[in-house]
C-alpha cells in the first residue's frame, strides 16, 4: 500500500524504465519480469494487508465506521481524494467504498483473517484487529456480501488498563498463535511526538496462544528439498503453505510443474489453490495445459485460473471460448467479478464478449461490485477501441438487461461525452441512434448531461443534436442551459412564481448560475435579498450570482447583508469576498459606517488578502483591511499554543452544561459538522471522533490546520474573471474541477475558467471560534463535544 510516493527501477537491467507512481493503492512488483503494476487503486491509507487462504486482499482503514477495505483486481476504492489525488482514470464514475457493517471509532489499520488450528474453533475465519488509539484489539466475523463482504464487530479480544497500550501491527506466527506488536505511545500522533510522548524502553511483542501449548522446536524450511515441501501445501497452517510456497518460488523449478499440476487437479479447498499457485510459480502454467481448471469444482481454482490465464495476456482460442461460458452460466459471483476484472486486461476480441455476457446476468445487477466491474472493463474499450464498443450496442436486446439499464448506459454516454473530442461526440450520437427506446435515450442523455455540468454547449456537431431529436430527449434544464430563449424565459417565469414547486424552483437557479444568462441578473438579486425567499432559494440564487460579473449585484446585496442570519448570510459573505470591486464595496460600506466591522468575519477579510492581479479596486481594499481589521491575518503557532494552554486551565477549573453547550454547538459548528446525526456535512462527522481526549480536541478547535483529516483539506481557485474562491475538492477531470464551499453547497467551474488551482494548507474550519466565548460557554461547548451520547430531549 502506499500513500505516498514510489519509484521502482529494475535491477540489473540497462536502461530499463523508471516507474515512478504516487498515490494511495495497492501495488506489486514482478521480480522475475521487472514489470510494476497498480493492482486496484484506493482504499483506506493503510498501514499492511492481508491476504485471506483464498488469496482475496484486504487491508485496514485509517478511520472510522469499518474494519478495512476489500480490494479486488483492476478496482477502483474509496480514497483521501485530496490528500493523494483524484483516481486515475477521470472516466471510473464510481469507486467502492469500505467494508460495510461496524459502526464504531476509528481506527483499525491492520489486521489478521485467522485461519488456522491452533486456538479454538470459535475463532477460526475471524478479523482479529489492532486499535492503536483505543489501546485494545478487536475481534470480528467476516461475512459474504455479493462478490465482497461485511464485518460486524463480536468482542474486543484484548483490552488493557494502561492507557500507553498501542497495539499497531499483528501477525500469525508458525505456531498457529497471534502476535502482536505494542508500540507504547502516549499518543499516537504526529503532532505532539516531539513533547516527549514515546518510552523507548517499554515496546512488546505479546503472544495469543492456546491454553497448554508448546512452543514449536526450530527448523528451517529453507534447507529442506523441494520435494519435500511440496506435503507442507496442505498444511492446515497457513504460515507453513505460504513459506513453502515462497522458497518453492524462489527456486523456480520446472521440473516440479507435473506434480503441482495433478495436486490442484485432484484435491479441492486451500489444497487445490496452493497447488495451482505453486505449478505458476514453477514458469510452467500455460493456457493449454490450465484448461481443466476452468471446469474445476471449486470456485476458487476458477476464479484463480482465469486471473492467472488473463494476467498472461491474450487468451490461447479455447480459453477464451470457456471464460465466456463461464460469465454467462458460472454459478459463483466472485468468478464472475474475477472475470470482470480480467476483461480489463484483454484485448476488445476477447474482453467484450465476456462484458456482454456478464452483463445479461440479471441476478447480479444489485451487487454491490460486479456492476461497476463491468463498466470499467468496458471502459477500458472506450479510448482504443470506440467502434468495438459501439458494435457491443448493436444488439438490441443487450439493452433491455438490467446491468446495462442501470449501470451502463449513462456511464458509457458520460464516458464519450466528457472526452469530448468531435469523435467522442458523433459516438455519442451513434448510441442515441442505437437506442431501441425513448427511454434508453433518456438514460443516455442523463450521461452526458453529467458530462456536461458546468460546460459550455456551444458547438455540439449538428448530428448529435439530430440524434437528440429523435427521441425528443433532453431535460427542461439541459435546453436551459443550450440557451434556448423559450427556456430562459419559461425558467425566470418558474423561479419568480411563489406558487411553483420549489424543487423545480431551486434547480432552475442553480442552473442559471451556469448557463449565465445576463437576462437572470434581476430575477435571482430579487430572490436573494426578499426575507420572504426560502432559506434554500435564497441562498441558492446568491450563489448563481457568483456567475454574474455585474454591478448591479452587490449594489442590492450589501444593503439587505445586515439582516441576512444562517446559510444565507455564509453564502452571501462567499458572493461578496469571491471579487475585488465587490469586496471594495463591502468594506466600504464599514467605512461608511453602513455595516459594522464585525459584521464581516475573519475568514472573509483573509480570503480578500489573497486578490492578486490589477484589478483598480484592489489598492483601496488593500489599504483599507488592514486599518479597518488591524492582526486580522492567521494567528501564529505560539499565540495558538497559548490560547490552548488557557482554555485547557479554563476547561479543568470548572464544569460545563452539555445541553447549554448543544446550543452552542447549534449556533457556531453545526453549520459544518455532524455530531450525533444532527448538523451539516462540510466538515468531518464528529460522532466518531476521538472526542474524550481534551488536549486533542484543542488543538483542532484552536488550530484546525494542524492536523487536516484527509479528504477535508481546503482548496484555493483563480479564476480568469479575478474571482478568488475556495472549499473541499469533490471532484475533477479534464474538463470541470467541482469545489464544496463553507456553506456546504458545491460549485462547478470549467478548467478554462481557472487560472490557479492549489492546495491552501488550511483548514477550512476558521481560527477564533472561541475568542467570542466567555469561560462558562466554553466549558459547555466543550462538554456538549465531549459527550458520549446524544442528550436526552
Amino acid at each position: 500500500t502506499v500513500s505516498g510516493q514510489v519509484r521502482v527501477v529494475a535491477p540489473g537491467v540497462t536502461n530499463a524504465p523508471t516507474v515512478a507512481s504516487q498515490g494511495q493503492h495497492i501495488w506489486r512488483y514482478h521480480p522475475a519480469t521487472h514489470r510494476y503494476e497498480i493492482f486496484s487503486e484506493g482504499g483506506g491509507n493503510a498501514f499492511g494487508v492481508e491476504l485471506d487462504d483464498q488469496g482475496r486482499l484486504f487491508s485496514g482503514h485509517n478511520g472510522g465506521d469499518t474494519r478495512g477495505f476489500h480490494y479486488q483486481q483492476g478496482a477502483y476504492l474509496r480514497k483521501g481524494f485530496e490528500k493523494h489525488g483524484e483516481l486515475s482514470n477521470p472516466y471510473a464514475f464510481g469507486y467502492f467504498p469500505h467494508m460495510p457493517g461496524t459502526s464504531g471509532e476509528r481506527f483499525t489499520h491492520n489486521f489478521v483473517l485467522y485461519q488456522d488450528t491452533a486456538l479454538p474453533e470459535r475463532y477460526r475465519g475471524k478479523l482479529f484487529g489492532v486499535e492503536p488509539l483505543q489501546g485494545r484489539l478487536v475481534m470480528s466475523e467476516v461475512t459474504p456480501e455479493g462478490s465482497t463482504f461485511r464485518t460486524r464487530d463480536i468482542e474486543r479480544t484484548v483490552t488493557s488498563s494502561d492507557t500507553w497500550f498501542r497495539p499497531v501491527d499483528i501477525k500469525t506466527g508458525p505456531d498457529g498463535a497471534i502476535y502482536v506488536c505494542d508500540w507504547y505511545d502516549r499518543q499516537v500522533t504526529h503532532t505532539r511526538n516531539q513533547e516527549g510522548n514515546i518510552d523507548t524502553s517499554n515496546g512488546r511483542i505479546y503472544r495469543l496462544k492456546a491454553k497448554g501449548s508448546a512452543p514449536l522446536a526450530p527448523f528451517d524450511l529453507g534447507r529442506l528439498p523441494s520435494s519435500q515441501l511440496i506435503p507442507f501445501l496442505e498444511h492446515s497452517n497457513r504460515w507453513f503453505r505460504q513459506t513453502a510456497l515462497r522458497v518453492l518460488a524462489d527456486r523456480h523449478d520446472p521440473a516440479l510443474a507435473p506434480a503441482f499440476r495433478e495436486l490442484a487437479l485432484s484435491s479441492r479447498g486451500t489444497t487445490a489453490l496452493e497447488a495451482l499457485w505453486a505449478w505458476q510459480v514453477s514458469g510452467e502454467f500455460t493456457g493449454e495445459s490450465a484448461l481443466p481448471l476452468l471446469r474445476h469444482a471449486d470456485a476458487a481454482v476458477r476464479l484463480w485460473t482465469v486471473r492467472l490465464l488473463a494476467d498472461q495476456g491474450p487468451l490461447p482460442p479455447a480459453a477464451a471460448r470457456r471464460m465466456e461460458e463461464l460469465a454467462a452460466g458460472d454459478p459463483n459471483v466472485e468468478v464472475r467479478a474475477q472475470l470482470a476484472s480480467s476483461a480489463q486486461r484483454l484485448p476488445a476480441a476477447q474482453a467484450l464478449p465476456i462484458v456482454a455476457r456478464l452483463a445479461s446476468r440479471a441476478e447480479d445487477a444489485a451487487d454491490p461490485r460486479v456492476p461497476l466491474l463491468c463498466w470499467w472493463a468496458l471502459e477500458r474499450q472506450c479510448g482504443p477501441e470506440p467502434a468495438a464498443v459501439l458494435h457491443l450496442f448493436e444488439d438490441s436486446t443487450l439493452w433491455t438487461q438490467p446491468i446495462v439499464e442501470g449501470w451502463l448506459l449513462e456511464r458509457v454516454m458520460r464516458r464519450f461525452a466528457a472526452a469530448g473530442t468531435r469523435a467522442d461526440l458523433l459516438t455519442c450520437a451513434r448510441l442515441l441512434q442505437l437506442a431501441p427506446l425513448k427511454e434508453h435515450s433518456q438514460r443516455l442523455m442523463k450521461g452526458f448531461e453529467e458530462a456536461f455540468k458546468g460546460r459550455s454547449l456551444a458547438g455540439l456537431p449538428a448530428e448529435l443534436i439530430s440524434a437528440m431529436a429523435r427521441h425528443e430527449v433532453g431535460s427542461p434544464a439541459f435546453r436551459l442551459r443550450q440557451g434556448d430563449p423559450e427556456a430562459v424565459a419559461g425558467a425566470l417565469r418558474l423561479i419568480s412564481d411563489p406558487r411553483a414547486e420549489a424543487r423545480s424552483r431551486l434547480e432552475f437557479v442553480q442552473v442559471l448560475g451556469e448557463a449565465r444568462q445576463p437576462s437572470a441578473v434581476p430575477a435571482l438579486v430579487q430572490l436573494a435579498v426578499d426575507p420572504a425567499t426560502g432559506r434554500d432559494l435564497r441562498r441558492e440564487a446568491i450563489r448563481s450570482l457568483q456567475s454574474y460579473d455585474d454591478p448591479s449585484v452587490p449594489a442590492r446585496i450589501i444593503p439587505a447583508y445586515a439582516a441576512m442570519t444562517g446559510e444565507v448570510r455564509v453564502a452571501a459573505q462567499t458572493l461578496l469576498a469571491s471579487r475585488p470591486a465587490w469586496a471594495w464595496q463591502w468594506v466600504d460600506a464599514v467605512s461608511e459606517g453602513r455595516l459594522n466591522a464585525t459584521d464581516i468575519p475573519r475568514e472573509s477579510i483573509r480570503r480578500m488578502q489573497l486578490f492578486k492581479g490589477q484589478d483598480p479596486h484592489l489598492a483601496r481594499l488593500n489599504e483599507a483591511l488592514p486599518r479597518l481589521w488591524p492582526g486580522a491575518g492567521r494567528p501564529t503557532t505560539e499565540v495558538m499554543q497559548s490560547q490552548i494552554h488557557r482554555f485547557g486551565d479554563v476547561l479543568r477549573g470548572g464544569k460545563g452544561d452539555p445541553y447549554s453547550g448543544q446550543k452552542l454547538f447549534t449556533a457556531t459548528c453545526a453549520s459544518c459538522h455532524t455530531l450525533f446525526a444532527r448538523g451539516g456535512r462540510v466538515g468531518p462527522d464528529l460522532t466518531s471522533y476521538q472526542r474524550g481526549d481534551l488536549d486533542v480536541m484543542l488543538l483542532h478547535v484552536v488550530n484546525p490546520s494542524a492536523e487536516i483529516r484527509e479528504g477535508y483539506e481546503n482548496f484555493l481557485v483563480e479564476t480568469k474573471d479575478d474571482r478568488v474562491l475556495n472549499g473541499f475538492l469533490v471532484e475533477r477531470d479534464n474538463q470541470v474541477v467541482v469545489l464544496r464551499g463553507a456553506d456546504g453547497q458545491n460549485f462547478t467551474l470549467e478548467r478554462k475558467e481557472i487560472v490557479e488551482l492549489r492546495a491552501a494548507g488550511l483548514s477550512l474550519m476558521p481560527e477564533g471560534l472561541l475568542d467570542g466565548m466567555n469561560d462558562q460557554q466554553v466549558r459547555d461547548l466543550f462538554a456538549y463535544l465531549r459527550s458520549t451520547q446524544p442528550l436526552a430531549n
